[in-house]
Formats: C-alpha cells, structure tokens, sequence
C-alpha cells in the first residue's frame, strides 16, 4: 500500500506564491506518474498537473500553465507542486494522486481522475483578493 500526504498548504494573498509538497511511504513512487488535482464545494475535481518518471515528462490544465510547476524528488519519494502569481480562482483543496501505472510518453501522463489509484487526503489552499 503507498500512502499519500500532502502539505504546504494556506492562505495566501492575490500575486502570492505556494509550494505544496505531498510525501509518498509505502514504497518507491519514482516510475509512477503522480498528479496534483483540485476541488471546491460543490465543483467536480479538477486536473491540475501531473509529471511521468524520473520527473521528464509533465502535463498542466491551460488554468495553471505559465504560473504552477510541478517537480519530483526520487530520493525524498515526493512531489511539488510550486504555484506563482496566485489567484483567488486557484482556492481549493488540493490533492496529490498516484496512478499504478507508469508513463514514458506526455501522452501516456494522464489527467482522468478515475486512472489514479492512491490519493491523499488533500491540503487548503486560500488566496485572498
């Protein structure tokens, strides 16, 4: 079993700047692709970036691309998710994914909910306008 745990999260002003980290144990998560999504009440989960292994392949939602970065430390068996010029649209809980499977091409990094196998119990994020 993998066990996911996200952290990093706050309340954070308009422009601000996150880093969210979720920390994988279990065992090694390096070849899986992981992925960060995102939800508010009374919204549907939302796909928010993903990366493949060894950290070469990523994949972003148009929402995030320019502003998030997400990024993969095998030696720490962790995610980041580093989020820049932040906006009140981008408060939500956010929740870090494994999917058992492991991707070598962008396409093969997926962004369907139902393709991840693990998830953590997700961490708040609040940016004020």
């Amino acid at each position: 079993q993998v066990q996911l745990v996200e952290s990093g999260g706050g309340l954070v002003q308009a422009g601000g700047s996150l880093r969210l980290s979720c920390a994988a144990s279990g065992r090694s998560v390096n070849p899986n692709t992981m992925a960060w999504f995102r939800q508010t009440p009374g919204k549907e989960r939302e796909f928010v970036a993903a990366i493949g292994r060894n950290g070469g392949i990523t994949r972003y939602s148009d929402s995030v691309k320019g502003r998030f970065t997400i990024a993969r430390d095998g030696a720490e068996n962790t995610i980041y998710l580093q989020m820049n010029s932040l906006k009140p649209a981008d408060t939500a809980v956010y929740t870090c994914a494994l999917e058992k499977a492991v991707a070598y091409t962008t396409t093969g990094v997926s962004v369907r909910e139902s393709d991840y196998d693990y998830w953590g119990q997700g961490t708040q994020v609040t940016v004020s306008s």
